[in-house]
């Protein structure tokens, strides 16, 4: 058997055009060649399982120049938390200007948006929507308390990549969209502070159910000068809730949530921990909540 004709070095560090190809020297044996994916008609890679980052890079080498990533794959690029079934998905959601047609590929969804050049973002050599336009487009796919979830990540203190005003003054453009209605709903329920998608649905079942004197984040300082932030507290009644995602399973993370723990009810707190299970059941939850918060009224009288 012949040895594999290498590919030029240009085309071997990432994915290109059948075109390319050919302008390199490459023939239809060679594009044809088993170590070479097609990740869309028209396009090879030698990598065998992309990321959805490089699924992305592929295809946009066959896109029209003002076509752009957006929806739930612009927000996936953008980090934003999504439900389990939109992260799964394979689809890539690609807009292009209207009036002109959707884009129509296998592995695609096609979109055609009123939008300016403005509305499109950079995003590590990608074109996307951007995350105010993004989070608009995720109103008629997301739930307000996902809404919420994905506010959130956008305008997190730590690194924000918007402002609520920005999120509301793209509301204001898009009142007669599918998901307007949702979106006025979730932007009065942001909270920059919050720290992950179950902390948000948490939040927003409180808000919904009435609650209203807890706080974000609170910073705690136990009697022996341990410092700890609190994912939602109702400080009066010294009650913490706490989300014990699946990163708390570690070891070294349980042995630390102990001690956490263990100081805060040395200081008078009660820490209800929560999992995923407990959203399952949002009725059960805030009644359990309720509870606990008049038993600690009644020992704090």
């Amino acid at each position: 058997m012949a040895a594999r004709i290498p590919l030029p070095s240009p085309l071997s560090g990432g994915p290109f055009t059948s075109r390319q190809g050919y302008a390199s020297g490459l023939s239809p044996s060679r594009l044809a060649g088993t170590d070479l994916v097609r990740p869309f008609h028209g396009v090879r890679t030698t990598e065998s399982s992309l990321s959805l980052e490089a699924r992305c890079a592929a295809f946009q080498l066959r896109m029209p120049p003002d076509a752009y990533f957006c929806s739930v794959t612009a927000a996936l690029l953008l980090g934003v938390p999504l439900p389990p079934r939109l992260e799964l998905r394979h689809e890539l959601h690609v807009a292009v200007p209207a009036p002109r047609r959707a884009l129509k590929a296998a592995g695609t969804i096609g979109h055609k948006l009123q939008t300016s050049e403005s509305d499109v973002w950079s995003w590590a050599g990608l074109r996307i929507a951007s995350p105010e336009f993004t989070w608009c487009e995720l109103g008629s796919v997301l739930s307000v308390p996902d809404l919420v979830a994905a506010g959130d990540y956008l305008i997190h203190w730590r690194t924000p990549l918007t402002t609520p005003g920005r999120l509301e003054a793209a509301i204001a453009t898009m009142r007669k969209r599918r998901g307007s209605v949702a979106l006025r709903e979730a932007i009065a329920l942001l909270n920059g502070r919050s720290e992950s998608r179950p902390e948000s649905l948490v939040r927003v079942m409180l808000e919904r159910a009435g609650f209203t004197e807890y706080a974000v984040n609170l910073p705690i300082t136990t009697s022996n000068g341990t410092r700890y932030r609190a994912d939602l507290a109702f400080a009066r009644e010294k009650l913490a809730i706490e989300y014990q995602g699946d990163h708390h399973r570690g070891v070294e993370q349980f042995r630390t949530d102990m001690t956490r723990t263990s100081r805060l009810q040395e200081d008078g707190w009660f820490v209800m921990q929560l999992n995923a299970d407990d959203l399952y059941e949002p009725s059960e939850l805030l009644t359990r909540i309720r509870r606990v918060l008049a038993a600690r009224r009644r020992a704090r009288d």
